[in-house]
This record gives structure tokens, sequence and C-alpha cells, in this order.
């Protein structure tokens, strides 16, 4: 029943992305007016159309709208974005190192390749947007929502997913050692290939995970949801805090490294009946990968570069 409730929450969760995804389309020509304090700061600061390599590192863009734009190649480094929205936009190799994005909203938002060091994005809204080969090296993301993203082969050194909602995330041959998933939400999510040495998911939620050839050196597992989770291959063999129980949960193979004493015993009854209704869930409600929302339609002509209105 906890899996049933969880995966149904998962599905609320992904129709709410889905909802919110319509809300921006319609209202794509909409400028964002948000007051954090700064009063030096513009009320309005609406960006469309195309501006790549632009170089705004140090801007202050508080509450900025980015609505199906074209900024990859762009700096922003040291940029204040908290409560942006990056909706639909393309920042592929865009380089937002100890930018400040708490709070954003990225939806579908490209960042392919894009440069993250040491940013903070705490709290972000960014349901099916792509990182793939980002690096967010000391990136903090702790308490965000990214149902659907997509990190395959991203480079995520110590980076804080403490608390996110990770449902149906991949997180493919991932470079994650010393990543902090404690208390996160990773139904459904792959992390199979990826080096998650010294990685923290203390109660992590990680029903139907797949953590296949996975290396997890001196990962600490304690209080982890395994049900239905697979192992195969895995390197769990100096893992900390891991139980037989939790093993006796999830799927092994002869390939699973584990530590002293504990007993790799296949697909037990009990975790192949957790799988299966992960399974049927999705089937049932056509929700087999968390599939990222639409990404919201181009503003209307006229279209412009950049707008600023100050108090």
């Amino acid at each position: 029943m906890t899996l049933v409730r969880r995966s149904l929450a998962f599905v609320a969760s992904a129709f709410a992305a889905l909802l919110v995804a319509g809300a921006m389309a319609g209202a794509a020509q909409a400028r964002t007016e948000l007051s954090f304090g700064d009063h030096d700061v513009a009320r309005t600061v609406s960006f469309g159309g195309s501006c790549q390599h632009c170089e705004l590192s140090g801007r202050k863009l508080i509450g900025a709208t980015f609505t199906a734009a074209n900024f990859n190649n762009a700096t922003l480094v040291g940029s204040d974005l908290r409560g942006a929205q990056l909706m639909g936009s393309d920042f592929n190799s865009s380089n937002f190192t100890r930018a400040d994005l708490r709070n954003a909203q990225m939806l579908a938002a490209k960042f392919r390749h894009a440069i993250f060091i040491s940013a903070v994005l705490e709290g972000v809204v960014a349901q099916g947007a792509d990182f793939e080969e980002a690096n967010l090296t000391g990136a903090r993301l702790a308490g965000s929502s990214l149902l659907g993203a997509k990190f395959p082969e991203a480079t995520l050194i110590s980076a804080v997913f403490a608390n996110s909602d990770m449902t149906g995330t991949v997180l493919t041959e991932v470079k994650a050692a010393g990543a902090d998933f404690t208390g996160a939400t990773l139904v459904l999510a792959r992390l199979d290939r990826g080096d998650f040495s010294h990685a923290s998911f203390r109660n992590a939620t990680m029903q139907a995970a797949v953590l296949k050839y996975g290396n997890f050196t001196n990962a600490d597992f304690a209080g982890a949801h395994l049900e239905g989770a697979d192992l195969k291959g895995a390197d769990l063999s100096n893992a900390h805090h891991l139980t037989q129980g939790q093993i006796d949960l999830s799927c092994t193979d002869h390939a699973t490294r584990l530590p002293e004493g504990l007993v790799a015993r296949g697909c037990s009854l009990k975790a192949l009946k957790a799988a299966a209704i992960q399974k049927a869930l999705e089937r049932a409600l056509g929700v087999p990968k968390a599939a990222p929302p639409a990404a919201p339609a181009p503003p209307a002509e006229p279209r412009f570069i950049a707008a600023q209105n100050r108090p």
C-alpha cells in the first residue's frame, strides 16, 4: 500500500506539472513583477528571442522571465536569478557558476553542457529539464522538484539534492561522488552505471530505482527504501548501513557486490511484487517514464531581446 500511495502521489505531481506548463503557454507574454526588497533591481525584466553568447555576469535579474528564448553559450556567472522563470528556453553550454537561482522555474528548459559550479538552486522546479553532461559540482538543489529531469553523464560531485523530488529522474553514468541525496524521493529513478562513491542516500525513497552496475563504494544507505530496486551488478561492497532486510526487498544477481555478511538472493518474492506494483501502475496510468511537460509556445510578435521598467 505504501508503494501505491507513493506512486499515486508521483502521478499527481506529474499531472500538476502539466497544468503549470499549460498555464505558462497561455501566458507567454506575461511579465513577472516581484519584489525581493532589492530597491535597485528592476521590477520587470523579460527576455525573448535570441541572445546567444550574451554577457550577463553579476546582473540582478530577480524574477526575470525567459520564455522560449535562445541563450545558449550565455555567461551568467554570479548572477542573481532568484524566482526567475526559464520556461522552455535554451541555455545549452551557458555558465551559471556561483549564480543564485533559488526558487527558479525551469520546466522543459535545456542546460546541456551548462556549468553550475557552486550555484544555488534550492527550491527550483525543473520538471523535464535537460542537464545532459552539465557540471553541477558543489551545486545546491535541496528541496527541489526534478520529476523526469535528465542528468545523463553529468558531473554532480558534492552536489546537494537533499529532500528533493527526483521521481523518474535520469542519473545514468553520472559522476556524483560525495553527492547528498538524503531524504530524496528517487522512485523509478535511473542511477545505473554512475559513480556514487561516498554519496548519502540516508532515508531516501528508492522504490523500483535502477542502480545496475553503479559504484556505491562507501555510500550511506541508512534508512533507505529499496523495495523493488534493481541492484544487479552494482558495487555495494563497502556501502554503509546497508541491511539484509533492504537487500531482500531488492533485486540482485551474481555480479552484485555486497558488504561482508550480506547475501544476494536474486529477486525475492517481495521484491518482485514491489516491482510489479510499480509497473502495473505505470501501464494503467500511462506514465511509464515521467514524461517532461511540453515547452510553452514562443511569444507572439512583436518580440524583443530585453526590456526593463524600473520603478
